[in-house]
């Protein structure tokens, strides 16, 4: 099944999270259903990626979803947000992709009035501001896949993207060299990324 590309053995995480940009994060609540495209994504390379939470093999109970096989979700919190990880390889092996930045299309007035933002473009482009407009909420979502609702990732038909631009990942100073490896991943030309390069295009950066 194509939607289940995250589970091929033979793809890195750095290829899976470049091929999670144009596929849909959404979220279904009461309040309603709120959805976006992945336009960026980090990866984390497990316990030799000084930048990752289970560096040095580190592993407790709040890190315990990074252990587990692809394709289940890792909630974290920082700076009182919560940022979304997919895993991405087999269980005990913890590597994962953290959604950094959504081009919002469902549940625009709902996204806004969580974010109490008017503005679309500052919506969903960063980690947590995309976790409060889909109102991500660890206690549910922690550790479930991202096939089953109320969280899930829709691999099917992702849009097409014209061109993948990459970089280092954004707040992690003083990790060797780990802090300058181009784990980043966006769209390039897209407007909703959270620290856009360059000129944003007219078709988001698109092919279709």
């Amino acid at each position: 099944m194509a939607e289940l590309f995250f589970k091929d053995p033979d793809l890195s995480t750095p290829e899976i999270a470049q091929k999670l940009l144009g596929c849909r994060l959404r979220r279904k609540s009461s309040a309603g259903v709120t959805s976006g495209i992945i336009v960026e994504t980090e990866a984390y390379l497990g316990e030799s990626d000084q930048a990752a939470h289970v560096y040095g093999g580190k592993r407790t109970a709040s890190l315990e979803a990074f252990y587990q096989e692809a394709g289940i979700f890792y909630i974290y919190n920082i700076h009182g947000h919560w940022c979304v990880n997919m895993i991405t390889q087999s269980k005990d092996e913890p590597q994962g992709v953290l959604i950094r930045a959504l081009e919002p299309v469902e549940g625009i007035d709902l996204m806004q009035s969580r974010r109490k933002q008017d503005q679309r473009r500052l919506l969903t482009n960063g980690p947590g501001k995309l976790s409060q407009a889909l109102g991500v909420d660890k206690e549910v979502d922690y550790g479930t896949s991202v096939l089953q609702d109320p969280l899930t990732i829709d691999f099917r038909e992702p849009r097409p993207v014209a061109e993948i631009a990459r970089g280092p990942r954004i707040g992690i100073p003083n990790k060797g060299e780990w802090t300058h490896k181009p784990l980043r991943f966006y769209v390039k030309g897209n407007p909703y990324v959270s620290s856009p390069k360059g000129r944003t295009q007219n078709d988001h950066g698109w092919l279709a």
